[in-house]
């Protein structure tokens, strides 16, 4: 499948959700492209995904995040809460601007970069530099959602 920067084809993201039958205006094609192309950019620098081509960024970012969403009311505060390079948390703000979402990363760097990335495709979102539990004292969410965080996250939800 086409990879970050290859000219082959005109529109390789719009073509790889074509593949896989995920129909999205073009203004989220875009969004998303111009954050896909960011999050790899980064991903030299600083190990934010493995998921480095359009297909696997469709197959497993984009898909999960939109079987996630669908399960969100319209104008929910969330909180994606281990964040890492963005996901879901960046994809459930492109595809459902009607979110109120913000990011948490306790390591500061991958925050750093989330915010840096965020800051290059224009899309107001707040990145905390915390650990979960710290953001929940002062913050309020309808939802969490994470991906791949590590135990210690985890184990912070039955602290709260």
């Amino acid at each position: 499948m086409a990879q970050p920067g290859e000219d082959t084809v005109e529109d390789p993201l719009a073509a790889t959700l074509a593949s896989h039958q995920i129909d999205l205006s073009d203004d989220i094609v875009g969004q998303l492209d111009r954050y896909a192309r960011s999050l790899w950019s980064w991903n030299e620098k600083i190990n934010l995904t493995r998921h480095t081509t359009y297909d696997k960024f469709v197959a497993r970012d984009l898909a999960d995040s939109l079987w996630m969403e669908k399960f969100l009311d319209a104008g929910e505060r969330v909180l994606d809460v281990g964040t890492g390079g963005g996901v879901p948390g960046v994809i459930l703000a492109i595809v459902r601007p009607d979110l109120k979402v913000a990011l948490c990363d306790s390591v500061a760097k991958k925050a750093r970069v989330v915010a840096s990335i965020l800051e290059e495709i224009q899309l107001p979102i707040r990145v905390h530099h915390a650990a979960v539990q710290d953001v929940l004292k002062s913050h309020r969410f309808d939802t969490l959602v994470a991906r791949a965080v590590a135990a210690r996250a985890l184990a912070a939800f039955g602290e709260l």
